[in-house]
């Protein structure tokens, strides 16, 4: 039996992944838009606060079992920017493109390129569960000025892994979520709901 779930984001790219890691223990995940559920305020300045907000707020409005993540990429050099701000690094209307550009603009003249993917999911049974189940993962790599592959969404054609010798937008779709912060993140969850 499939046990319908509420993922609190109308992002395809999330949608995707999170079927396709979660369909194999039993979840059918919907997006919040199915259901005419408005984006949560994300006022926190921590992923953790921001994912158990909108998980919280998907519940209470669908009365179903809901799970959101806050992810986003930290860089060292910036001090962690663009962090819990990345969807919006560069202002609204939100733009995979004008966040890129910004943050290669920021980064110019810094040495340091590190950086890390970070995700944070919060699970919740309902809208006042008291123990959410709550699962991270972090994928370290570098930025790249030079956008390379077309796979993946956000900031994945900059995002260079030095052991693979790729960015994570030019790996296939198993390829990024055997590595990814989210497919760890996914995987650590998976586990905790067994």
């Amino acid at each position: 039996m499939t046990q319908r779930l509420i993922l609190a984001s109308n992002n395809a790219g999330k949608l995707k992944e999170f079927n396709e890691l979660l369909s194999t223990v039993g979840f059918s995940v919907h997006a919040q838009g199915e259901y005419n559920v408005p984006e949560a305020e994300e006022p926190h300045i921590t992923f953790v606060e921001n994912a158990l907000e909108k998980a919280r707020h998907a519940a209470r409005l669908t009365g179903l079992p809901a799970l959101a993540d806050d992810s986003g990429v930290c860089v060292n050099a910036l001090g962690g920017a663009p962090g819990v701000y990345s969807a919006r690094y560069a202002g609204e209307p939100k733009s995979d493109a004008a966040n890129s550009a910004k943050l290669i603009a920021d980064l110019a003249q810094h040495a340091d390129k590190s950086a890390y993917y970070y995700c944070v999911l919060v699970y919740v049974r309902h809208a006042d569960d008291p123990q959410p189940v709550i699962a991270e993962g972090r994928w370290n790599g570098e930025m790249i000025a030079e956008p390379r592959g077309h796979g993946g969404f956000g900031y994945d054609p900059h995002f260079y892994i030095a052991s693979l010798g790729k960015c994570a937008a030019e790996l296939t779709s198993d390829e990024k979520n055997a590595l990814s912060h989210r497919g760890q993140a996914l995987r650590a969850l998976v586990e905790k709901l067994r």
